[in-house]
């Protein structure tokens, strides 16, 4: 038997593997379909339950609860419905404008059901660490940098960026880390009214020896220059609850401060420049509504307090889930897969519509209004736009309405009183980024107290 050249058995193993490469991508794109093998029941496990209707006005889940005799998991209804499918209306049900709940980017979600989708092995990242003996996914980290220089709304370039388990922990970090260590007295935690609760109620809950809640900003505007008294600033931009963009109020060699940037994205605010500060903050909630995922991130410019934040993160909970960091990487991809055209787009057409439908239908109220903020230029838009943010500062005008919580609730609607942002009790908060249920129920509720407010016009 003639044997044949090495060169030519070469030849030979090359054309097999380029037919075995061939039949293999003909039998994945033509056959069938890749052979699920461990995923395949997950996967009909997680269909089967995303198929459940719940009449449009409520949601199944796969760790929801399942009466005895059924298989399936029960529907969770919205507010204002309820029955074994979230088909039964409640009449003259609250309007719960309470919570800052990011589910009107749900039915975004729902068309990118696909490729936003993570299923997850039981041997997925069973490690304290990565690789790299880090609790920090180095994958995430160039995604989120990536992400802020698309939308250019924060430079990252040279600068440290830390996890935490929501922008709460982040926070929480921060206020540890620009604290003096061995300073004669705690540094005083200041920010400017209306500020967000939490501020006040995490710093004060942590309380140490190093810092402690002051409370409103002003009174430290003409002594920061010439105190050597330690300030740590809360600077929130946009505002939560009036949506404003917020700048710094006290300058000085002791003054520090913390770049609340939650809600600076294009669906809340036009974006007029790049935020470029020592500390920035931001959350995943309330960029892609996922505030479930507990996902929080800073920006740190500075390496001693990006070192002391670090070490804060690592003795309070060893760092953030890497199921969670898993699930921000892949949302972060379907947002930049769209070069962030398709969320943002689809996130300021809900809430220009929404806000919209609310001036609408205040117009004509003189007994309430609603916070004025100016249209900007917004760099990623490239178009002057409109600010629609997440939340609706409403007052009540009348002298004798000093209560406008008591005001609101005695028409069906549950706001968040000013005093908790330490305002004026004619203020209250009101959620525009709930799901369409909830938006829908407020502005039913406004309505019949404006016709309320027209008939006593009209009657007198």
């Amino acid at each position: 038997m003639a044997k044949i050249p090495k060169n030519s058995k070469f030849v030979l193993c090359l054309v097999f593997s380029m037919i075995f490469n061939l039949l293999f991508i003909i039998n994945l794109y033509v056959g069938g379909g890749w052979n699920l093998s461990w995923s395949s029941r997950a996967a009909e496990e997680a269909e089967a339950v995303a198929a459940i209707s719940c009449s449009g006005h409520g949601r199944a889940y796969l760790d929801g609860l399942v009466l005895d005799d059924e298989k399936q998991p029960l529907c969770e209804c919205n507010t204002c419905y309820s029955g074994p499918d979230c088909s039964q209306f409640i009449p003259n049900c609250a309007a719960d404008a309470d919570e800052g709940d990011p589910l009107f980017l749900e039915p975004f979600w729902i068309q990118h059901a696909a490729n936003s989708a993570v299923l997850v092995a039981g041997w997925h990242r069973m490690s304290y660490s990565y690789n790299d003996k880090t609790v920090i996914s180095k994958v995430l980290e160039k995604h989120i940098r990536k992400l802020h220089s698309l939308v250019g709304n924060a430079v990252t370039e040279d600068r440290f960026i830390i996890f935490g388990t929501g922008s709460t922990q982040v926070i929480s970090a921060a206020v540890h880390a620009l604290s003096p260590d061995n300073a004669s007295s705690p540094a005083r935690v200041v920010a400017s009214i209306p500020y967000y609760s939490l501020y006040r109620e995490q710093t004060d809950y942590f309380e140490s020896m190093h810092f402690k809640f002051e409370g409103d900003a002003s009174p430290w505007i003409n002594t920061t220059n010439t105190s050597s008294t330690n300030l740590i600033e809360f600077v929130t931009s946009p505002n939560n609850p009036d949506g404003q963009l917020n700048k710094a109020v006290l300058h000085g060699p002791y003054v520090k401060a913390i770049h609340d940037l939650a809600y600076y994205w294009p669906h809340f605010t036009p974006i007029p420049a790049p935020a470029d500060e020592d500390l920035m903050t931001f959350t995943l909630s309330k960029l892609t509504g996922h505030a479930g995922t507990r996902f929080g991130w800073a920006v740190i410019k500075k390496k001693s307090v990006y070192e002391r934040m670090t070490m804060h993160m690592e003795l309070n909970t060893m760092g953030v889930s890497r199921d969670s960091q898993l699930r921000a990487l892949k949302l972060l991809k379907v947002i930049l897969e769209g070069k962030g055209r398709e969320i943002f787009e689809f996130g300021y057409k809900t809430m220009k519509a929404r806000w919209e439908i609310l001036n609408q239908t205040l117009s004509l109220s003189n007994r309430f209004s609603l916070q004025k903020i100016p249209p900007q230029y917004c760099t990623f838009f490239q178009e002057f736009r409109e600010s629609s943010p997440a939340y609706a500062w409403l007052k009540c005008e009348r002298e004798e309405e000093k209560d406008c919580y008591a005001v609101l609730k005695a028409a069906n609607i549950i706001g968040r009183r000013g005093y908790m942002f330490s305002a004026e009790d004619r203020y209250v908060r009101l959620s525009m980024i709930k799901s369409r249920d909830d938006f829908d129920a407020l502005i039913e509720r406004l309505k019949e107290l404006v016709s309320e407010e027209e008939s006593v016009v009209k009657g007198t």
